[in-house]
């Protein structure tokens, strides 16, 4: 099995650049379904979800081609509207190809999705949704055949929760959708502004993303386009957490300050300086960091749920009692038994993760349950003396483009193990 090698102790300096958003990138990927011309995509991170994406699009009909960290998408040939089970299980985020898929071809058939086991992430929603634009559902032998007979219809629709990946869905499906499709209770994520930015410069017509009203009016079809990837501000938010961890100083450049406000006030909290300018950033860790009484994750604008392991990691080692809240999902906690195997003290109660900082973290061998939990479990590595491999790391490999070469590049003693 792969595993990742970290020789802890090390302060990391430097620079890096940051890869593009993972949980962008998907969703626009999807979204070449609906053009039909050639798409563009640049920024894409060297991802397994990214190369899963791909596969789902080939086993369409798509012709797709990567070169570097540029995707390119012609899905003029596109002759399937099945999701081999097999694809769908590799990705939970495979679920955001129905509302293009539909789109598309007027039918799709899925099976469940795939990914990191957080607790119940029902598609309820996104169903529900697709039945007021017209779809019929119906479930056979663990599939979902969905078909629009009578074509995509433009709907007024309320979320009882502001899902990113229905909110996707939606915006997909409604595309090009025959009318208006207003959504009400939207998420407000910055990626999926970024897919609408994407879907817009080929033709769509959507407005008010960034808000919990969007509208999209419907287009006949879509042609093709040239899009970048926004910055992955949860990758920024990690390799910020490595440098506090270690004491050290690093500059970030590619990514969006705005994206992140959400996360700099734990930083700052716990003793850090964090500089921007423009399009840049940089970190400088105390000698040793202070705790943060207390961390909330919410949706879009608030804190975000993906850095809840991140931040949990970094508290181990600062000095008090932390307390982080989980608000989103109900089985994020599972990395924590990884987290005790380096000398951590967290004791967590529902969905309460209380900290108490210790001076120094023990190397271990440990294996990443899921793709934060994974990142946390790299941090409290590289701040534990001694040698600690991390397994499972397929995890990570999800969600980070080569994690080990970019901590490498800021000095610490990391490395692949790779049968």
């Amino acid at each position: 099995m792969s595993e990742i090698i970290v020789n802890g102790g090390k302060k990391l300096y430097g620079g890096i650049t940051v890869q593009g958003a993972k949980n962008s990138v998907l969703p626009v990927l999807a979204a070449t379904v609906l053009c039909q011309k050639e798409c563009v995509i640049h920024n894409c991170p060297a991802l397994s979800d990214v190369n899963t994406s791909i596969k789902i699009l080939r086993a369409l009909g798509c012709g797709c081609e990567a070169e570097g960290n540029t995707v390119t998408v012609d899905s003029r040939g596109i002759n399937a509207y099945e999701i081999p089970d097999n694809l769908m299980r590799e990705m939970r985020s495979s679920i955001v190809f129905l509302g293009a898929i539909i789109g598309r071809c007027g039918r799709a058939v899925i099976s469940s999705p795939g990914g990191c086991e957080l607790g119940p992430r029902p598609i309820d929603l996104h169903l529900s949704a697709l039945e007021r634009m017209g779809v019929t559902i119906n479930e056979e032998h663990g599939y979902l055949i969905c078909t629009a007979e009578k074509g995509l219809q433009g709907a007024e629709i309320s979320l009882g929760f502001p899902s990113v990946g229905a909110t996707e869905n939606i915006i997909l499906a409604a595309a090009t959708a025959k009318g208006m499709t207003t959504i009400h209770g939207a998420a407000k994520e910055p990626e999926i502004s970024d897919l609408a930015d994407f879907l817009n410069s080929a033709g769509a017509r959507i407005y008010g993303c960034g808000s919990d009203c969007i509208r999209v009016y419907g287009v006949e079809r879509l042609g093709g386009t040239e899009h970048t990837i926004i910055p992955d501000r949860i990758a920024a938010a990690t390799y910020m957490a490595c440098a506090a961890v270690t004491g050290g100083k690093i500059t970030m450049c590619n990514i969006m300050p705005s994206h992140m406000v959400s996360t700099f006030w734990v930083f700052r909290e716990a003793g850090c300086e964090v500089e921007l300018s423009g399009k840049s950033l940089t970190l400088s860790a105390p000698e040793h960091l202070k705790r943060v009484p207390t961390v909330r994750s919410l949706v879009h604008p608030g804190f975000p749920t993906d850095a809840g392991p991140i931040i949990v990691a970094m508290l181990t080692v600062a000095e008090g009692t932390s307390v982080f809240v989980e608000n989103i999902f109900e089985n994020r906690f599972s990395y924590v038994d990884e987290l005790k195997r380096f000398g951590a003290k967290i004791k967590t109660e529902g969905k309460i993760a209380v900290t108490e900082g210790v001076k120094e973290l023990s190397a271990t061998d440990c294996k990443a349950t899921d793709l934060r939990g994974g990142a946390a479990l790299v941090i409290a590595a590289l701040t534990a003396y001694g040698e600690s491999r991390i397994g499972d790391i397929h995890h990570i490999e999800r969600g980070y483009d080569d994690i080990v070469s970019v901590l490498g590049a800021l000095g610490a003693d990391i490395k692949y193990s790779k049968d």
